[in-house]
């Protein structure tokens, strides 16, 4: 499967790429299939039902609104924000949907949106049932999808198992894992941006590919400026307050003067904005989740806001270095926290944003592969434990600590010469390990770890 810059940063709409990005895609794809099919003024009723982590804290994650919104035909790069909460308000107060916003059909959502807390699907945590009946009764149309992180969905449609939807186009350069990245570069003499850019270029001009991540990087830049005006509490039952526009007035009104670590605040400020943006449902960059929202965005302000050498060249370069890491942890590990933990969507963030920043500050392709290797490896073993079912707590501090861990992995790795023992590769497979021996409780299932002992507290 080829996988695109784009694929790895999407324009979406929190809180969760897994939970409300993948379940709307895949609620419309079903609707799709059955508009294509020519079925879909025969459907009477719709019934969905979730199963593992999409289950057990997908109220929390919104599923339930993504999916109703999505089998009324939104996409999670295009719908307004600001209509979610009426709209789905007047789909339970009517009990109707309209599917694709044209057909409609009758809706119980005690019935007809199940939620298994305790029950899963074999292939991933996150997978869901779209079911399709006709007015005399029958049954003629049912799909499983599954939610496999970063808003990817796998499509299991064969009879001999599920297979993605894959991309086959050919790229001069195919990669899976690290070692194979670095050999690229060796042999061509181009840097990790350099070989993802030339791989780009069969789905789109290299003028295409620079307008897109320009807009990426507007949509980060939009998301921390919101989050630095809103106050008040999150949404949910936690009543969390927001600190971003807080701690924003108090950073301007400040110089920072013998504090070496002032702009250090800078970075956790960022890594804030974003996350509570994407706790509320905003509009989001997924990055490569939307649990992990904040990091990349906060690192890639750091770089253009307190470094000198910034260039908008340079943005283009971390964003491409940064999703070339993370085809890598796409296809040999896993940035699922309901399949790996957290190690898999904050530890995977932070080694795509120290890799981008190490790239941009002059770093060689093996002090990039070091610092993506640091990043990682410092996050082995974190749990994915949301208080509540609720992208809140710890995801938003943990989005603010993956910043600066992501900020020191590369100035580590850019004070050595490349040469390290533990390799990025070795990394990741010993996370896709651990998340296998993990307990499913520590698993986005908010049974385990902060979110049992912050509630019995």
């Amino acid at each position: 499967m080829a996988i695109s810059v784009f694929d790895l940063f999407s324009i979406g709409i929190g809180p969760s790429s897994s939970h409300t990005v993948g379940p709307m895609r895949a609620a419309l794809m079903f609707v799709d299939g059955l508009s294509e099919r020519g079925d879909l003024d025969r459907v009477a009723r719709v019934r969905v039902e979730l199963f593992g982590s999409l289950g057990a804290t997908g109220h929390g994650h919104g599923s339930d609104k993504a999916v109703l919104l999505g089998l009324e035909g939104e996409r999670p790069e295009d719908i307004d924000t600001a209509s979610v909460g009426p709209r789905v308000a007047k789909i339970r107060e009517e009990g109707q949907l309209r599917l694709l916003g044209r057909h409609t059909v009758r809706f119980t959502e005690d019935d007809d949106l199940v939620m298994h807390r305790r029950k899963s699907l074999p292939l991933h945590p996150n997978g869901m049932t779209f079911a399709a009946w006709d007015a005399a009764g029958g049954l003629f149309a049912e799909r499983t999808y599954y939610s496999v992180g970063g808003g990817f969905v796998l499509d299991e449609t064969a009879a001999d198992g599920p297979v993605i939807s894959a991309d086959t186009t050919p790229v001069p350069f195919p990669f899976r894992t690290g070692a194979e990245l670095m050999e690229h570069c060796a042999a061509n003499d181009l840097t990790i941006a350099q070989v993802m850019l030339r791989n780009e270029l069969v789905w789109r001009t290299e003028a295409e590919v620079r307008e897109g991540l320009l807009a990426i990087w507007q949509v980060m830049q939009d998301c921390v400026t919101r989050g630095c005006e809103q106050d008040g509490v999150l949404p949910g039952g936690l009543k969390v307050p927001r600190r971003a526009k807080a701690l924003h007035d108090k950073l301007l009104s400040e110089d920072g003067a013998g504090d070496p670590l002032y702009v250090m605040d800078w970075v956790t400020l960022f890594a804030l904005a974003v996350n509570e943006e994407n706790a509320s449902g905003g509009r989001i960059v997924t990055a490569p989740t939307n649990g992990a929202a904040g990091i990349i965005p906060a690192v890639l302000h750091y770089y253009t806001r307190f470094l000198s050498v910034a260039t908008e060249d340079g943005v283009i370069d971390f964003l491409l270095t940064a999703a070339a890491i993370g085809v890598v942890l796409k296809e040999t590990g896993s940035i699922s926290g309901a399949e790996v933990g957290c190690q898999g969507e904050v530890g995977s963030a932070c080694a795509m944003a120290a890799a981008g920043l190490t790239a941009v500050l002059g770093g060689s392709v093996a002090q990039v592969e070091n610092a993506a290797e640091i990043g990682l490896e410092h996050h082995l073993g974190l749990t994915c434990d949301p208080v509540g079912g609720l992208v809140q707590i710890p995801c938003i501090e943990r989005n603010a600590v993956g910043s600066t861990k992501a900020i020191n992995a590369s100035r580590m790795a850019l004070r050595g010469d490349g040469t390290h023992i533990v390799h990025l590769d070795k990394v990741i497979k010993t996370m896709r390990q651990t998340g296998a021996d993990m307990h499913t409780k520590y698993k986005e299932t908010s049974r385990g770890g902060l979110a049992l002992n912050v509630i019995e507290c």
